[in-house]
């Protein structure tokens, strides 16, 4: 249980979880980590905590440093429990009495969370006295709760971003220049369509105000609180969100369905047949296969969203259901979509999506495609129809 110097007196000291899979609702394939960090100064300061379960690895860490009692203060950037869970137990060991900094709501959501916990909450002010240093701070709420904070050294220009520029990533490399951006890239997109795509506004407010004040001029290192600590290219990932703030469409459809007894996937089959012969890139999701928040993924930067579902009970199919509650929560913008299915008895399935595609603000170049039984070659036409309304609707936006 190492630390990881990263300046002189700052020490990255959190934990890594290889075997976490789900991160409410959400696939983590490739585990995570929870980032504490260290500042060693006349008053030594730890900076956010770990989910519960991983104290030791915290405290065993911050002992090849100081003895953890010596800890003087306590910065809480973010309240979610996979960041301050640990923090009872910790206090419990560095001593109750030591206070814990928060944003205000910080303060109210720690206190609801841990309550009989005895912790010294106190709500921080613009700044706070390390010693040498100063930790200054700067309120971010809805990035990606209304309690969450970044702090920042002027002194030496590190960043403690909290869930900002993060990604679920476990690996035993810590910086950016130690992991390939092939590895890095798809985790910071996927985290960032999942986990921040409903905050895009936010955070682009955030971005502008950062340039406009001078302060990412000053940032040489961002430390979130997940993944890899942005080292050699800071640039690298804050180019990437003020990309990504936009939700620019591509030349993208993506074709996500369940099916039955396999109609409705003919009908995707056709469907992504069909859209790639009119030059759009057509990703094919079958939810039996795909996870909802892969498919989220893939349908952060398409242009459309194709949706296709069975009819059963008169409803939805489940997981086609589960999947558009997922996607409206997420409040994609710039969208383009389409509904289709099969069905044997009453077939409400397609106009169930269609009507719930609108009420996500999602533009409707066409009616939802609806075929009884199991549909022959000649029966696809009004798929192939779907298929060149949507690319037609496509070459208007990209």
């Amino acid at each position: 249980m190492e630390p990881v110097k990263i300046l002189d007196n700052i020490y990255w000291v959190g934990a890594v979880d290889y075997d976490i899979r789900d991160f409410h609702g959400y696939l983590t394939p490739k585990g995570s980590t929870y980032n504490a960090y260290l500042v060693i100064d006349d008053k030594i300061t730890l900076i956010d905590a770990v989910k519960h379960g991983f104290e030791g690895e915290l405290l065993s860490r911050i002992a090849k440093i100081v003895d953890p009692k010596k800890i003087d203060q306590v910065v809480s950037n973010h309240a979610e429990m996979d960041h301050s869970g640990g923090l009872p137990n910790i206090l419990k060991y560095i001593g109750l009495q030591k206070p814990v900094y928060a944003s205000k709501v910080g303060v109210q959501n720690l206190g609801a969370q841990f309550q009989g916990a005895g912790l010294n909450l106190q709500p921080v002010g613009e700044k706070l006295s390390l010693g040498q240093q100063e930790l200054h701070f700067v309120e971010t709420r809805m990035i990606h709760w209304p309690d969450s904070m970044f702090s920042f050294l002027p002194n030496v220009g590190v960043l403690f971003s909290q869930d900002g520029f993060g990604m679920h990533l476990a690996s035993p490399q810590r910086f950016d220049d130690e992991v390939s951006e092939d590895i890095w890239g798809p985790q910071a997109l996927n985290y960032f369509a999942n986990i921040l795509t409903l905050y895009t506004d936010p955070i682009g407010k955030i971005l502008e105000k950062a340039v406009a004040s001078g302060l990412i001029a000053q940032v040489k290192l961002i430390c979130p609180d997940h993944g890899l600590i942005w080292r050699k290219d800071p640039s690298r990932i804050l180019t990437l969100y003020k990309q990504w703030v936009q939700q620019k469409p591509k030349n993208k459809a993506v074709v996500v369905f369940d099916t039955m007894w396999h109609s409705t996937e003919l009908m995707a089959r056709e469907l992504t047949d069909a859209l790639t012969n009119l030059g759009v890139e057509a990703k094919f999701q079958n939810l039996k296969t795909s996870h909802r928040s892969q498919v989220a993924t893939e349908c952060f930067e398409a242009a459309a969203i194709l949706v296709g579902s069975p009819t059963i009970n008169n409803q939805l199919y489940p997981s086609v259901a589960d999947f558009l509650c997922y996607a409206k929560g997420l409040k994609f913008k710039n969208k383009i979509g389409g509904a289709f299915g099969s069905y044997g008895w009453s077939g409400e399935a397609p106009k169930l999506v269609q009507t719930e595609l609108a009420a996500m603000g999602y533009d409707l170049p066409s009616p939802e495609v609806r075929y009884r039984w199991a549909p022959l070659e000649k029966d696809l036409n009004p798929i192939r129809d779907l298929a060149k309304s949507i690319a037609e609707a496509i070459k208007k936006v990209v």
